[in-house]
């Protein structure tokens, strides 16, 4: 058994980064079968480091040495740029080993400080996470890329690089230190490419990618309220006409889902009441009343009941819902009627009826004051 433990003693962990990376390399420049075997031994290796086996623990020391090692040979890059071309055993290993690394802490490390790898990320190689989510534009790398997001995804810091970076093919992402919250942006970046991905890809990718902006969206959301309120104009123009307005009945329905999530969220309270002002927001929400799929009528409905619920509609809100005032009382009772089982939503449905009913004859601008008593009456009932 003597040959045994020489040959573990000579595959330390700088040992394994160093040839991972080198194969890496070459996978790229002339790719074989023989690269990809000996490829996907190094990082089954790496996987055993991380996590252990049935019958091997974990050592502490050994993992922190192999995070040192990833980091000093820039591997968290090159397998982030490489997944794609890895067979597909090599890159379930290489999620597995990005998630444990990606919160791997020191025993001394303290607990309330954000992974030092992450930490390490976006301060010095904030591009790894520009290249895991460029991993959506293959199919092969879509899965593993958005598990490995969606681990990081979970630290503030790693969200605000992705929203805020705009770097290009080639260019450095933006660091921590560099990023400028309250600057508009042009749209071009990182994270506005998910919009796509999500609307052109085949269903496992676009899936995934929903999955992955759903996170980026929600999770951590006093990052996001400022981000949204900056962008407003933008993030709403692109959402509202490229996923609401969806040719796929899965995004489109998940979309309005998530656009009611955003809105009814009380941390987006300013960010709801910008949207629910808008006369064109309200159209395009009574158009999602009338789809031919209830599940996208009922998704919808949430989104339209903001709007009506609210005390302080705009001039172009009251004008379209007084003008359309005779059909909605026609149609509202018996939207969905089928479903009977919903006490809340009937009751909802009921409350939007008797604010509808109670509309003025005319829009009032909430903006002038009340010409008289009667004008002042009527603004408070609407």
């Amino acid at each position: 058994m003597a040959f045994l433990f020489g040959r573990g003693r000579s595959r330390q962990p700088a040992d394994i980064a160093r040839a991972t990376k080198e194969l890496l390399l070459r996978i790229h420049e002339t790719p074989s079968s023989k690269t990809e075997e000996d490829l996907a031994k190094q990082l089954s290796q790496m996987k055993v480091i991380v996590q252990g086996t049935q019958e091997v623990n974990t050592s502490p020391e050994q993992v922190h040495a192999l995070v040192q090692a990833t980091l000093q040979e820039d591997l968290l890059y090159e397998l982030s740029h490489s997944i794609h071309l890895l067979p597909f055993e090599a890159r379930k290993d290489t999620q597995t080993i990005f998630s444990h690394i990606l919160r791997f802490r020191p025993t001394s490390y303290a607990a309330d400080k954000d992974p030092p790898v992450i930490s390490y990320i976006v301060h010095h190689r904030p591009e790894i996470l520009v290249e895991l989510c460029r991993g959506y534009l293959q199919s092969q790398s879509a899965m593993p890329c958005g598990v490995i997001l969606r681990e990081a995804l979970k630290f503030d810091v790693v969200a605000a690089v992705i929203l805020y970076d705009q770097s290009k093919d080639g260019e450095p992402a933006v660091r921590l230190s560099e990023l400028k919250p309250n600057l508009p942006q042009r749209g071009d970046g990182i994270f506005w490419h998910f919009f796509d991905w999500i609307d052109k890809s085949n269903f496992e990718v676009s899936a995934d990618a929903f999955t992955t902006f759903r996170e980026i969206l929600t999770r951590h959301k006093s990052l996001i309220t400022a981000y949204l309120a900056t962008n407003f104009e933008l993030f709403f123009g692109r959402f509202n006409e490229i996923l609401v307005q969806s040719e796929s009945y899965v995004t489109k329905r998940q979309s309005i889902k998530l656009l009611g999530e955003i809105l009814l969220d009380r941390a987006n309270y300013n960010v709801m009441m910008a949207y629910v002002e808008s006369g064109e927001n309200l159209k395009l929400c009574m158009k999602l009343l009338r789809d031919d799929r209830k599940m996208v009528q009922y998704e919808g409905f949430h989104v339209f009941k903001v709007f009506v619920a609210n005390p302080n509609k705009s001039v172009a809100v009251q004008r379209i819902l007084i003008n359309n005032r005779d059909r909605l009382l026609r149609f509202l009772p018996k939207f969905l009627e089928d479903r009977t089982d919903d006490d809340q939503f009937t009751d909802e449905k009921s409350f939007l009826v008797r604010q509808i009913e109670l509309l003025p004859k005319e829009p009032i601008d909430r903006n002038r004051p009340a010409r008289d008593g009667h004008s002042a009456n009527t603004a408070t009932v609407a």
